[in-house]
């Protein structure tokens, strides 16, 4: 991975972190994935894929990369899954505590687990939007709780968890499933008001993590585990775009991209979905205001927002 590059090419004006609002962290990780491999090829072919895309989006009217987008090195070199958490999620809180908007293109799931604990540990409160095909809910996979199953294990514990898109599970983690809480393909695919209903069990800050085998295979063939039945484009859209204009999204990230050289079009959909979240996040703030992470004025007044303190500006 070359990072003397920018994101998306963007201009090096948008792409300095002391300028920027937005962090984006790379963790080309695919140390316990048990079937399709190639997660760990998945940030290049990412940023391949944004170097080549429009950075206007006709739906919001804006170029969001003007918020300024900061492209930190990539995570590697991890002796276990173990030491992966323990960078992913030092690293993540380190970026949080400069007041950005941090974002993360992994590698397989199980990055998600030092993600999540670090956002948990700054922002009171939390709910965890879990979507994906596979509940990922097991204490432990392989000989290790850092494995890509156990994704959203200690969230589980520790957060407000609502799994949005779940067709593929083992028997064995309904005893950890709030089945209050998910909501399984087969029923959303005949209830027009799912959406709405994951809304209303949303607290105000909420941390996105996005699997890709959420979508439909017919969108998005390069994952690991490609499950029938998914998501499609435009109510994807459509229901990320209302969670960001109800809820404080505090960060996001996405993972399970396994590229292949012959269709570069789920590489693609990567780079469209990535650039649409900030989009939808950032459509109502100017790109000369100072973005402040933590919460917005209203909140701010109520004296609500992250469990950390900082002495920076």
């Amino acid at each position: 991975m070359n990072t003397s590059k920018t994101y998306a090419g963007i201009p090096r004006e948008y792409a300095q972190l002391e300028k920027s609002n937005i962090v984006l962290i790379p963790v080309p990780y695919d140390g316990t994935s048990t079937w399709g491999k190639g997660a760990d090829k998945g940030p290049d072919a990412f940023l391949d894929a944004s170097e080549n895309m429009e950075l206007y989006d006709i739906e919001t009217d804006s170029q969001v990369y003007k918020q300024g987008i900061f492209l930190a090195e990539p995570l590697t070199g991890f002796e276990s899954p173990e030491a992966m958490v323990e960078a992913v999620h030092q690293v993540t809180k380190s970026y949080i505590t400069k007041r950005k908007f941090v974002t993360l293109f992994g590698g397989e799931h199980s990055i998600s687990i030092g993600t999540i604990r670090a956002f948990n540990e700054c922002f009171d409160n939390l709910t965890v939007l879990h979507i994906d095909a596979h509940a990922d809910l097991r204490a432990e996979y392989d000989g290790t709780a850092c494995n890509h199953a156990c994704a959203v294990y200690e969230a589980s514990k520790t957060t407000n968890l609502i799994q949005v898109g779940i067709r593929s599970m083992d028997i064995t983690e309904k005893k950890y499933m709030d089945e209050e809480k998910t909501f399984f393909a087969h029923d959303m695919s005949v209830d027009e008001y799912w959406s709405d209903n994951v809304i209303d069990m949303l607290t105000d800050n909420v941390f996105i993590t996005f699997d890709l085998d959420a979508f439909d295979p017919s969108l998005l063939p390069s994952t690991g585990t490609p499950e029938p039945g998914g998501l499609m484009w435009y109510e994807t859209l459509d229901f990320l775009k209302r969670v960001f204009e109800a809820k404080n999204v505090v960060g996001f990230d996405i993972v399970e991209l396994c590229p292949n050289e012959v269709d570069k079009s789920s590489d693609f959909l990567a780079a469209k979905l990535y650039y649409k979240m900030l989009s939808y996040k950032f459509k109502d703030i100017n790109e000369d205001e100072a973005y402040d992470n933590a919460f917005t004025e209203k909140e701010k007044s109520q004296k609500t927002g992250v469990k950390f303190e900082t002495n920076e500006d």
